[in-house]
């Protein structure tokens, strides 16, 4: 069910909204509106700041007026029922939250957000556990296929502080990652770089791509793979698992990126799932105001695929 907001709004900025990018803005106040939307209006020149025409990057200033076109908008119903079992499951699953911050070890098979034919995802899932929740906002992104560490915002302050570290590259994420064969040690580090394909989303090493890098350390070799710790050093999409399948280390159970053989062995053994697991953030905790390390537990059946592995 959707309904239309008939009227035109006009909205003031004030310091807890400088600083913010228009387009993340419009999402917020825009609720159910495809974001392909949002930039449609915001290109057509129907969103203005101070009665000008701006791009979606524009970082708003305070004072700024912003003028917000009728679309259609989702009800606010439209969240899904705390009482789910999917839901309900989620609360288990956050391993740290205050104030101002909640991280969440995100199941794999869950996307961080609804759409594209999704019912919801994890931020909706966590904001109908959190009714009394003003602001949760999504810190940053894992694939659907991924587990672990996920942090969401409590606060728009938060939101800033945290996206700052992402931008100054002062945030460390250790992912756990069973990719094929032996792992050459002395790839430390790979920095192909990785073009998105714009109509599928694949992820290809090309000359013409965006600089990448990925960090690796071996946690364990096992007969005929290699349990890798991957440190993302640049965020681009699919980094992790296109810099370990460019390098012929394809990551188990990858329905993109994957080596058939390999994932037919791992799912012989019960593997149904990617083997990759954001099990380690590090950041500068603002209000605490001291450095935080937060870990997510592999999941059992990443557990019991480990023991069942002959190590070499």
């Amino acid at each position: 069910m959707e309904q239309i907001n008939h009227s035109v709004r006009i909205l003031e900025i004030t310091q807890e909204n400088a600083q913010q990018r228009i387009d993340n803005f419009l999402r917020l106040h825009l609720k159910g509106v495809p974001k392909s939307m949002i930039y449609r209006i915001v290109r057509k020149g129907e969103v203005r700041v101070n009665k000008k025409r701006i791009k979606p990057e524009y970082k708003l200033q305070q004072g700024d007026l912003v003028r917000i076109p009728p679309v259609r908008v989702a009800q606010e119903n439209s969240l899904p029922s705390p009482k789910l079992n999917k839901i309900a499951q989620l609360e288990s699953l956050i391993v740290y939250e205050d104030d101002g911050l909640i991280i969440l070890n995100k199941p794999s098979g869950l996307a961080v957000h609804g759409g594209s034919g999704l019912d919801f995802g994890a931020i909706e899932g966590l904001r109908a556990l959190r009714p009394e929740a003003r602001f949760l906002e999504l810190v940053h992104r894992l694939d659907k296929a991924t587990s672990g560490c996920l942090l969401i915002a409590k606060k728009r302050s938060m939101l800033r502080a945290l996206h700052e570290q992402l931008r100054n590259k002062t945030m460390n994420k250790q992912y756990m990652a069973l990719v094929k064969g032996a792992w050459d040690k002395k790839w430390r580090s790979v920095r192909e770089p990785l073009l998105k394909h714009a109509q599928n989303s694949v992820v290809k090493v090309s000359p013409e791509g965006k600089p990448s890098e990925t960090r690796f350390k071996i946690l364990q070799r096992y007969q005929g793979c290699t349990l890798v710790e991957a440190s993302p050093v640049t965020g681009r999409t699919h980094q992790i698992r296109v810099h370990t399948a460019c390098k012929g280390h394809n990551i188990a159970c990858d329905e993109r990126y994957g080596d058939e053989n390999f994932s037919s062995k791992m799912q012989e053994l019960g593997l149904n799932r990617l083997f990759l697991h954001a099990a380690h953030i590090t950041f500068f905790h603002p209000v605490l105001e001291k450095e935080m390390t937060v870990s997510a537990p592999l999941c059992a059946q990443l557990e019991a695929l480990l023991e069942k592995l002959q190590r070499s």
